[in-house]
């Protein structure tokens, strides 16, 4: 008799050979876990197959009505009207009316503004197209070296899936049943080290290599008023959303309403001195949120086809024993789980990763942990449960986004190529690799100082 275990590993590598097709992920976990169950059922009777069919009546339904997941296509919409009502640029023009006095300073502005604009946004790929198009023309207009400006946009593009609100961070907290919110906290500190060694590795580079920059020049002091300006209400805006969010003020759901209604009452009075959102501007928006939470939640439904099928097919128990029982060192089984991370990084997009990957980790990390009421004084990573959903869930999201600057295929260097469409593929490798170096580093830190993962969840707690 064929073991269910088998028949789970041959469904788990023709996902990886659908998606490695470019079949829509969506529709490559709905193929798998369909043909995956009538497998199962026609090897073993008892596994029957027509109530796993039966399930798909509600089973769609029950996601999108579902309030935890209500929150996405607000972020989203939240993160259309801000490029709509071109908030990036403001974002970009304000922080270089600042940090464009110093050599580098317009390349550490493009990473300042990703880090902003992708809290909104909360998409990797989205935020390094939206800010390529802003901030590229402008490091080519100063003479910048091609391989530190594409590199420098390549890189800050990793910082929208952390930095609060991020659609990723909720998609993997329901997947565990971790507290959004505490996520939302957990994620303040590393995403903010990451801006800080990303605009060092700039300051580094411009000092040992000074043709790479120019040097800095002095902006008109009307035009900078004028960015700072208007680089004001686009701070309170997206400093209400995070740090409403991080220090637990209010949920989820409600700050990304707030969210939409602020940046949308913003975007119409910015018409008033002809800018800002146009009807049209926000036609588009309704229709590019409707296609992409549609699209969101196909994956979300194909997650959920697919995890019946492995999860009958024990695959999930199956390695959560194989942890337990193969004396492995904990610490080298997580180092293993987060270096896999990075390498499907390099072909699968984040979202799809984590709903792919998480739910095999995660039951091998309990037990590796030493079960789910683990205290932190006797378990193998020196957290309970609860502290070990927050910082994995760091970790993983940080190793995926550095899979998007990875060689060979990079997501977010493949995108920013396509914008410096005279700049061949490997500058822009050459550009992003301090960068990467420093990702490195710092998962190393998160790695070694859980605290800084752990500490404002806390502390805000009391």
């Amino acid at each position: 008799m064929i073991e269910p275990e088998f028949i789970g590993i041959i469904g788990l590598a023709s996902l990886f050979v659908l998606l490695f097709f470019r079949i829509p992920v969506g529709l490559a976990m709905i193929t798998v876990g369909i043909g995956g169950n009538y497998a199962l059922s026609q090897a073993l009777p008892y596994l029957r197959f027509e109530p796993y069919i039966m399930q798909f009546k509600t089973l769609l339904w029950n996601i999108v009505a579902s309030y935890d997941l209500s929150v996405v296509p607000l972020f989203i919409l939240m993160g259309y009207l801000a490029s709509h009502a071109k908030l990036s640029r403001d974002l970009f023009q304000g922080i270089n009316a600042i940090v464009g006095r110093f050599r580098g300073g317009v390349a550490m502005a493009a990473v300042g503004a990703c880090a902003g604009f992708g809290a909104v946004c909360g998409s990797s790929l989205a935020t390094s197209s939206t800010m390529g198009r802003v901030a590229l023309p402008e490091l080519r207009r100063m003479n910048y070296s091609p391989a530190l400006a594409t590199g420098a946009l390549a890189a800050g593009g990793t910082l929208g899936i952390l930095i609060p609100p991020s659609v990723a961070l909720v998609i993997y907290s329901i997947i565990v049943e971790a507290s959004i919110i505490e996520m939302f906290q957990a994620a303040i500190l590393p995403g903010l080290l990451a801006v800080a060694a990303f605009i060092c590795v700039i300051a580094i580079i411009v000092r040992v290599n000074p043709d790479s920059a120019p040097k800095a020049q002095s902006m008109d002091p009307a035009q900078r008023r004028h960015a700072i300006l208007r680089l004001i209400p686009v701070l309170i805006i997206f400093g209400a959303i995070i740090l409403g969010l991080g220090m637990g003020i209010f949920t989820p759901t409600p700050a990304a309403g707030v969210g939409v209604f602020a940046i949308l009452a913003y975007g119409l009075v910015l018409r008033f001195w002809g800018e800002g959102l146009t009807l049209g501007g926000i036609k588009q928006s309704l229709l590019n949120t409707a296609v992409t939470s549609g699209m969101l939640y196909f994956i979300l439904f194909g997650a959920d086809v697919i995890k019946s099928f492995f999860t009958r097919a024990g695959l999930p128990a199956a390695l959560a024993e194989w942890a337990a029982t193969s004396g492995f060192n904990p610490w080298m089984v997580l180092i293993a789980m987060l270096v896999l991370l990075i390498i499907l990084g390099c072909f699968m997009e984040s979202l799809s990763m984590i709903l792919v990957v998480v739910p095999f980790f995660w039951p091998a990390l309990i037990v590796l942990n030493g079960g789910d009421y683990a205290v932190a004084e006797t378990a193998a990573f020196g957290m309970n449960t609860e502290q070990l959903k927050i910082w994995f869930g760091i970790l993983a999201l940080v190793v995926v986004e550095l899979g998007l600057i990875t060689p060979p295929v990079g997501l977010n260097v493949f995108i920013i190529s396509s914008l410096a469409q005279n700049v061949p593929m490997k500058t822009v490798f050459r550009g992003v690799m301090p960068f990467f170096g420093a990702e490195i580093i710092r998962i190393g830190l998160l790695l070694l100082f859980p605290a800084m993962t752990l500490f404002l969840p806390s502390y805000l707690s009391g």
